[in-house]
């Protein structure tokens, strides 16, 4: 399992291992994980994906393999591509030379080896890369992954809350289909098991498709509190994440604002959670877990 630490990676290590698997938990800082609750089944390896190497160390023997790293900051040495692309290509390589049955490999809704996007350009070739190295690898694409502690849902609220205007996208008309990271896990399991799921691509989203300012409306209204939105043109995101640019880890990046532009959905031709036999859960019913009660 590599980028078991994660939001996503921990509920797939920790749902594996519940129904009983032995997980290898690959990753750079092996002392830093802790599964408590799931001891004697969860073992901490050291590797790194850009050292290929150390990802054949940490797939030897394994039946299977599963690929949820996540990079969303370029840094020197560790660049989209160092690890959406060519990270991606050692862990499909060496797990398929170590005999593994399956592998999953977890990227996103959009992502296209044709983008201008330094990051969905990234995943898209990794997809490519992945499935040319692995026959029958399996691809998970989510939309945006809401749960205790996500990137959105948690922030809105929190920007809600220390904030009386909440800045929108636009005019906050994007498009997303949030899944809950539950469901993720729940469909990176299953794929696992399931033959079906073989050489297929599914494109996981919840129930319901919103803009971008009716979950910011809902995050709000969770906390109790009533920001103003305003509507701010993406050519000033453009400029804010420049001038981020030179922050060690800037809030705000350009291809952040990029994917912001884009709408974030399933397509209506894809295999998704329906055919892995997963309900997806509605976004309305995990908003208490994700941003916690009402402000009084």
């Amino acid at each position: 399992m590599f980028g078991g630490t994660g939001f996503l990676g921990r509920r797939i290590v920790e749902r594996l291992a519940a129904a009983g698997d032995d997980v290898r938990v690959a990753v750079r800082r092996p002392e830093r994980v802790s599964f408590p609750e799931m001891r004697g089944r969860v073992e901490a390896v050291r590797a790194d994906v850009s050292d290929e190497a150390a990802v054949a160390r940490a797939v030897e023997g394994a039946a299977g393999a599963v690929n949820a790293v996540g990079h969303y900051v370029e840094r020197r040495g560790a660049t989209f591509h160092d690890i959406h692309a060519d990270g991606a290509l050692h862990v499909a390589r060496q797990a398929g030379q170590a005999g593994a049955r399956r592998l999953i490999h977890v990227s996103g809704i959009g992502a296209d080896p044709g983008s201008e996007s330094p990051y969905v350009r990234a995943r898209g070739v990794g997809e490519t890369l992945v499935r040319e190295a692995f026959d029958g690898a399996t691809i998970l694409r989510p939309s945006a992954i809401v749960g205790p502690g996500d990137a959105l849902l948690s922030r809105l609220a929190e920007l809600a809350r220390r904030s009386p205007v909440l800045p929108l996208f636009g005019n906050g008309g994007t498009r997303l289909q949030p899944v809950f990271v539950g469901d993720v896990a729940e469909a990176c399991a299953r794929a696992l098991d399931d033959p079906a799921a073989r050489g297929r691509i599914y494109e996981l989203g919840g129930p319901r498709v919103y803009a971008w300012r009716e979950i910011a409306r809902l995050a709000c209204e969770r906390t109790g509190r009533r920001p103003l939105p305003v509507p701010v043109p993406f050519p000033v995101w453009y400029l804010l994440a420049a001038a981020m640019a030179l922050h060690p880890d800037p809030p705000l990046t350009r291809d952040q604002v990029k994917l912001a532009r884009r709408d974030n959905v399933v397509d209506a031709r894809a295999s998704t959670l329906g055919d892995l036999g997963i309900r997806p859960v509605p976004l309305e019913e995990v908003l208490h877990d994700c941003i916690g009660r009402a402000d009084g």
